[in-house]
């Protein structure tokens, strides 16, 4: 997949250098990039903000720059536009599912007290993290790129799969153990030690859906319970 990120601080986005995305980058299964907003100014302090019309605190992110950025990338990255903001769609895990489907993707992170309204008909989608308000949009779009990328085939390797994760299949994750098999008097659970690839997916299937239905009813209540579920959760 190929990202391009429009951004006012390329830096912070160095954390894509590490971990698995970073390996996955290596490998060639991702190639991102990040432009400076800044470079496409015409203002000849490279301002890119100016005070609101109408008055009110803050400043605002002008159109020019960021419409012109998209307008460059898009040269090489035919992708949806996505921007970060309040008024989007909120993210989840079936979003990013959808997206890592993509070839091509262009993120773009606004600033300061909001964007110039005239940009926004260059966006195709619009996402947000949530009620809550961030100091800019590389916060929130590091987690939703993060999100994204594990998912496309080969990032995660062989061994690892993000079937059982929480949210991919609408609940919470089982609980997970490892060495060493007593700590602070607490047993690993003797199922998991058995050896029974059976009975170990029934009981992990199990308390993911406990799990869910104590922490996350709201989740729980748009689960589709299958016929072996209705048993699991009768059990005693």
């Amino acid at each position: 997949m190929k990202i391009n990120i429009l951004t006012l601080f390329p830096e912070m986005f160095q954390i894509f250098d590490y971990s698995i995305i970073g390996k996955a980058r290596e490998k060639g299964l991702i190639q991102l990039e990040t432009t400076n907003i800044r470079d496409y100014t015409l203002n000849k302090h490279k301002k890119v903000d100016d005070y609101p019309y109408g008055g009110g605190a803050g400043m605002v992110m002008a159109a020019q720059p960021v419409v012109d950025s998209i307008k460059a990338i898009k040269e090489n990255n035919k992708g949806k536009v996505i921007f970060l903001g309040p008024r989007g769609k909120t993210f989840n895990q079936a979003l990013a599912l959808e997206l890592s489907k993509e070839k091509e993707l262009i993120f773009v992170c606004g600033h300061y007290e909001g964007i110039d309204e005239r940009a926004y008909k260059y966006f195709d989608l619009e996402v947000s993290l949530g009620d809550f308000v961030l100091t800019g949009g590389e916060m929130a779009s590091i987690p939703v790129i993060d999100s994204i990328c594990r998912l496309i085939p080969g990032v995660l390797g062989k061994e690892e799969s993000f079937q059982d994760e929480s949210f991919y299949n609408g609940a919470l994750e089982y609980p997970q153990y490892t060495r060493p098999e007593v700590f602070e008097e607490e047993r690993v659970p003797e199922i998991l030690l058995s050896g029974h690839h059976e009975n170990i997916r029934k009981w992990r299937r199990k308390k993911s859906l406990l799990i869910t239905k104590e922490r996350r009813p709201d989740l729980f209540k748009n689960l589709e319970l299958s016929k072996e579920d209705k048993k699991l959760l009768n059990e005693k």
